[in-house]
């Protein structure tokens, strides 16, 4: 997928690094909802470092993009990166107590979103090209598709929604789905992609 073995390398590894923590992230959420904090802080900690990680694995994967549609893959990448940064003001603001667990479940399930449309991205053009296996770049655009469900929680930012209890509405169960996305099916992408990457090939 690379010109070079060294950037496939390393991008395998920012991919296995990824899926990693999103998955330590997956942990530290039951283990809150069973034991309590300070699992909660953990899991915010994994869910922001996991998106800056997305953000340098969309870099690193950017030249292959940006050999196929040049304004394609640059508009991609900074939604990205735009992504990986609302993701991180989530997790800032749920481990600072500046605001409650709701408003910055909304942050960070929109920067996922963003990375999402990034990963539609991507699979869009790995299934014209075949520079990833088929059934990988399918898997990329269900969770893409599932990822991007969390722009719902855009309106709910401007209004800084910050809810005490949790009513269970169908606003609240689309942007969990999304939520769920991030913690379990792109964590396994992501480590997917990363042992194609170490295997050296790159196409069917």
């Amino acid at each position: 997928m690379f010109a070079n073995n060294f950037s496939s390398s390393a991008a395998a590894w920012v991919a296995i690094a990824t899926g990693a923590v999103g998955l330590l992230g997956l942990a530290f959420i039951i283990l809150l909802f069973t034991i309590g904090q300070p699992f909660g802080t953990l899991n915010d900690i994994c869910n922001g470092l996991a998106a800056v990680l997305s953000a340098v694995l969309a870099g690193m994967l950017y030249p292959k993009l940006h050999a196929q549609s040049p304004l394609f893959s640059q508009m991609t990448l900074a939604i990205a990166i735009f992504g990986a940064i609302l993701a991180l003001a989530g997790s800032y603001l749920a481990i600072s107590g500046v605001s409650g667990w709701y408003l910055a479940g909304l942050y960070t399930v929109t920067g996922y979103a963003l990375i999402g449309l990034w990963l539609l991205g991507l699979a869009y053009l790995a299934l014209h090209d075949h520079s990833l296996p088929h059934g990988l770049a399918i898997f990329a655009l269900i969770t893409g598709l599932i990822l991007t469900l969390g722009l719902v929680a855009i309106p709910g930012i401007f209004r800084g929604m910050d809810y005490n209890t949790y009513e269970l509405t169908m606003f609240n169960s689309i942007w969990w789905t999304s939520s769920l996305a991030y913690l379990t099916i792109y964590p396994a992408w992501c480590i997917l992609l990363g042992r194609l990457l170490l295997s050296g090939s790159g196409g069917e």
